[in-house]
């Protein structure tokens, strides 16, 4: 009898502290798997998805609807690949070495990096 309590106890303590951990995960940072990232991505990406350009030309932006993107400079037309993520007006960049970026949308242009990149049809 003794050792049903006791059984009873634990298993009580160890759902209490399940359903504990689950409740503060998202509060200290919980990731989210990389592919309901890159679904809620390519959704958000759609309006913002084609080409941005500089002024001069020399930097171009694809965004893919693939929640890809490809970034030209000057006569390199590849020099960097990788995914994307939109939330809102804001973009964030993760290319296939790993480096990160991100800028903003704001009234149809593009703030990124120092850089303001314009909508090409």
């Amino acid at each position: 009898m003794a050792n049903n309590g006791i059984l009873l106890g634990v298993l009580a303590f160890s759902m209490s502290l399940v359903a504990a951990v689950a409740s503060i995960g998202p509060a200290f940072g919980e990731t989210r798997r990389k592919d309901d990232i890159q679904e809620e991505g390519s959704m958000a990406a759609h309006n913002y998805s084609g080409l941005w350009v500089t002024g001069d030309g020399q930097i171009r932006h694809e965004l893919l609807e693939t929640g890809r993107y490809v970034e030209a400079r000057g006569t390199r037309e590849a020099a960097y690949e990788g995914q994307y993520w939109i939330t809102g007006n804001h973009i964030e960049y993760k290319d296939d070495t790993g480096f990160t970026a991100d800028g903003d949308f704001k009234d149809g242009i593009l703030y990124h990096a120092g850089m303001v990149l314009y909508r090409r049809d």
